[in-house]
């Protein structure tokens, strides 16, 4: 089972559930009644806790659950320069459900000066035996949902530009954290999964844009910031349909984007949402690069707290091994626990038993 390298047989995405004891002190915090040090005191004891957890149960590689955030993308995007967060008319659209109304707009040139979470990181690293992971969002985030109507235009007339700024910031963020000792770095795009769903696809030729080019615009973008990365520095990308409350937001198989999230990203590992019919089937991974990327199946689902039945999940796990060799194959939980502080519909002992029967299923078909 063991590999040297991640992503490992059995892994994680990233975010964890957030214990009643960090609720209380975000509580807290935000009425005024805890300081800035108090709240950091106690989400770095809860901080080493879930590592100590992660560990014990067996996994190779750690995060700190993304205990310091709110969102799991907006708190990274609104530390970069020229990028501003904001309180939207309304929130993200999940199905039947939205988001608190939070956004991010784009008011100043691009770029990367420093950020918060490379210290999250350091003391990640400090307090892990296993390999630390870090999880940001991609690029690609930054653009999508928003679009041309969420860039000032005075600041950037041409878009080409913008992708430029962004690709360059980015590349100074993988530097930032391979400094930082990080090297197990995963990019969040649920940004491809959206461009496999028609009905997202509409909302943005609804604005006056043309999804159908953003495949390859996001590739370049990122290739360019991961380019010059220390050699011994994985990068890997998860995707998924949305996750919020146990709901999502797109659906369609990979097909469309396979032959280039595949065969033009420089990626080493994919984490894919593959825990329900949303998904479409394994047939796309036939465009995974032979011997040199690593496929997670994302076959355990974090949407409910049912235990999935070990047999079902190393069938799976056959299937898909008819399109990319099984030593490319991995396994792990369709997405985080917790996408954003309210966490998904489960108990925290229900996380721990899917994530623990993660470590059991690939101990038994990585023998």
């Amino acid at each position: 089972m063991h590999k040297t390298v991640p992503p490992f047989r059995a892994d994680t995405v990233g975010s964890l559930l957030r214990p009643a004891a960090l609720k209380a002190a975000r509580a807290s915090r935000l009425a005024g009644e805890l300081s800035a040090d108090g709240l950091r005191e106690i989400e770095d004891r809860e901080i080493q806790k879930v590592i100590a957890r992660q560990e014990e149960i067996g996994l190779e590689a750690v995060t700190d659950g993304e205990f310091r955030r709110s969102w799991w993308h907006f708190d990274f995007l609104e530390g970069l320069d020229g990028v501003e967060g904001y309180e939207s008319i309304q929130g993200i659209q999940f199905n039947g459900v939205q988001t608190k109304a939070r956004s991010v707009k784009v008011t100043g040139k691009l770029g990367f000066t420093s950020h918060p979470m490379i210290e999250h990181f350091k003391f990640l690293k400090a307090n892990a035996k296993a390999m630390p992971k870090m999880t940001i969002p991609s690029p690609s985030l930054l653009h999508f949902r928003g679009g041309r109507n969420a860039i000032d235009k005075t600041v950037y007339p041409d878009m080409e530009a913008f992708f430029d700024d962004l690709a360059e910031a980015y590349r100074k963020v993988v530097h930032a954290f391979a400094d930082a000792g990080c090297r197990y770095l995963q990019l969040d795009d649920t940004v491809w999964a959206y461009l496999c769903s028609e009905e997202q696809k509409n909302l943005v030729r609804q604005r006056g844009e043309d999804p159908d080019t953003f495949a390859r615009i996001y590739a370049k973008m990122i290739n360019h910031a991961i380019a010059d990365r220390p050699s011994d520095m994985t990068i890997s990308m998860h995707i998924c349909r949305g996750n919020f409350r146990s709901t999502w937001i797109s659906e369609g198989g990979y097909e469309p984007v396979a032959e280039t999230l595949f065969g033009e990203l420089n990626i080493d590992g994919y984490f894919l949402e593959y825990d329900s019919a949303r998904a479409g089937g394994f047939e796309p991974l036939r465009f995974v690069k032979p011997g040199t990327q690593n496929v997670v199946l994302g076959l355990v689902t974090t949407k409910t707290g049912e235990l999935e039945n070990a047999d079902n999940v190393k069938a799976r796990i056959d299937e898909a091994a008819k399109y990319v060799s099984l030593d490319q194959l991995c396994l792990s939980p369709q997405c985080g626990f917790a996408s954003t502080e309210e966490g998904n519909d489960l108990a925290e002992s229900e996380q721990w038993a899917k994530l623990q029967l993660t470590v059991d299923i690939a101990r038994d078909v990585w023998k």
